[in-house]
């Protein structure tokens, strides 16, 4: 077994600091008893009791949870039955256009996503009368569109490493391919559909821009009041609301990464 050598050690030393010691600073600081940010005093707990008491926080936290998990939700369920018609359905008209419109928002700068979603939202409303205001559904159709394509990249490349035998069997013995869908297909690609879920989940909880354009009253998110808050200097509270935001988020990687190794030491 080859060793790591000393410069392929420190290397990875600078490069973990770099990615995890600004989250770090973050951490440590959500303890601090001063108000300012950058100027350790002493340990305290008070800004997560400050975070509770403040309602108008926690609304925003709660709005930005729920379009997120609605974007992975839709996402999922769009990307996956896309990536299966891509997979599965190989020669049919208009097959590279419909790829290259899936992937699209991939390579879309977000500003461009934003405004013409934004302009599309407006002539429906002069049409049809909807969306009678912009919000939190608006902002979800938007993020689903973003998300959607990289979900189906994930979702494609499992199902093209997928053994088909398997399926051929269940279809030769009777079964519907509705039923092998379900019970065959969709076990076995079920770690890349959790890590669908996640990255979609992640990319709408940390988008600025899209939120930026499709935004209204009442329906600001978490990162929208972050930036906007930044410009009068950052609170304690934050630190202590994204030390709360890491613990969920990595308590849930971990989760999802025992029942994948789980389920991948069952096939």
């Amino acid at each position: 077994m080859r060793h790591l050598s000393k410069t392929g050690i420190t290397s990875l030393i600078v490069g973990y600091a770099f990615l995890y010691l600004p989250i770090v600073t973050v951490i440590i600081f959500s303890f601090n008893e001063s108000r300012l940010v950058t100027v350790w005093s002493r340990f305290s707990t008070k800004w997560y009791g400050a975070l509770w008491t403040n309602e108008g926080l926690l609304d925003t936290v709660l709005a930005s949870f729920k379009i997120a998990s609605m974007t992975a939700t839709a996402a999922v369920i769009l990307g996956t039955l896309a990536a299966v018609v891509m997979v599965r359905f190989i020669k049919f008209r208009g097959r590279t256009l419909f790829s290259g419109l899936i992937s699209a928002p991939l390579v879309m700068p977000d500003v461009i996503t934003g405004l013409a979603v934004l302009m599309m939202f407006v002539t429906f409303e002069q049409l049809i009368g909807w969306p009678a205001h912009r919000g939190i559904l608006t902002i979800t159709i938007a993020h689903i569109t973003l998300a959607m394509a990289y979900v189906y990249l994930v979702v494609q490349a499992r199902l093209q490493d997928f053994d088909r035998s398997i399926e051929e069997a269940a279809l030769d013995l009777g079964a519907r391919p509705l039923k092998v869908f379900l019970v065959i297909v969709l076990p076995l690609i079920l770690p890349s559909l959790a890590a669908g879920w996640l990255l979609a989940f992640a990319l709408s909880l940390d988008d600025v821009v899209i939120a930026s354009f499709l935004s209204g009253p009442g329906a600001t998110t978490l990162p929208m009041l972050i930036f906007s808050s930044i410009r009068m200097g950052v609170s304690p509270v934050i630190n202590a609301l994204s030390t709360i935001i890491v613990g969920i988020v990595a308590t849930s990687v971990m989760i999802a990464g025992i029942l994948i190794h789980h389920q991948q030491k069952r096939h």
